[in-house]
C-alpha cells in the first residue's frame, strides 16, 4: 500500500515548499506523481523532449520567482551534465527527483551502466545525492532536500531505489 502512497506524498511536499512548475519526461516511475501535478491547478506540469531542458526551464523558473522541481530517470541524468554545469556555476536551487533503473532486479541492460553511474556523476558535479530505499522515506526526504536547495542554493537529488519504483520485466513492457 506505501509504495501506491508515495507519489501522493511527494505531490504533497512539492506544493508544501512552494513548488509551482514540475518539469519531466515522461516515465513509468513517475506515472502517478506526474497525473498528480497535471491535476493540480496550482501547479505546471511541464513535458520535456530531453531532461537537460528542466535545468534550464528550473532557472528560468528561478529567475522569475518560481519554484520548480525536475522528475527524471537514472538513464536522463547522462543527458545533463553539461547543464549541471551551469547549475554549480550559477548557484541556483534545483531539486531533482531520480528514478533508478539498473539496480535492483534491472531487465534491461542498457540501463545498467548509467543506473549505477548516477550517484557518483551528480556528485561529481557537485550535486548533493540522498537515495531513498523504502516508499515511506521519499516524501520525507524530498521536503528536506526541496528545504536545502532553496535555502542554500544547492543541487539536490532524490535517488528513488527501484525498490520503490518496482521490477519491470520485458514481459510487462510488450503488454504496454
Amino acid at each position: 500500500m506505501a509504495a501506491l502512497d508515495w507519489p501522493q506524498q511527494v505531490h504533497r511536499a512539492l506544493k508544501e515548499a512552494g513548488v509551482r512548475l514540475v518539469a519531466y519526461v515522461p516515465d513509468a516511475g513517475h506515472k502517478r506523481l506526474i497525473e498528480l501535478c497535471h491535476a493540480d491547478a496550482a501547479m505546471r506540469a511541464v513535458t520535456l523532449a530531453t531532461e537537460e531542458e528542466g535545468i534550464g526551464l528550473a532557472a528560468g523558473a528561478w529567475l522569475g520567482g518560481a519554484r520548480s522541481a525536475l522528475l527524471m530517470q537514472s538513464s536522463g541524468v547522462g543527458n545533463c551534465i553539461n547543464a549541471l554545469g551551469m547549475v554549480r556555476e550559477c548557484r541556483f536551487p534545483l531539486v531533482m527527483l531520480v528514478t533508478l533503473r539498473g539496480e535492483f532486479g534491472e531487465f534491461n541492460p542498457w540501463q545498467v551502466p548509467m543506473g549505477q553511474a548516477t550517484p557518483a556523476v551528480l556528485e561529481a558535479m557537485g550535486v548533493v545525492v540522498q537515495k531513498v530505499a523504502a516508499a515511506n522515506e521519499v516524501a520525507p526526504t524530498l521536503a528536506a532536500a526541496a528545504r536545502l536547495a532553496f535555502d542554500s542554493y544547492a543541487a539536490v537529488a532524490i535517488l528513488v531505489s527501484q525498490r520503490v519504483i518496482g521490477i519491470k520485466s520485458f514481459h510487462e513492457q510488450a503488454a504496454q
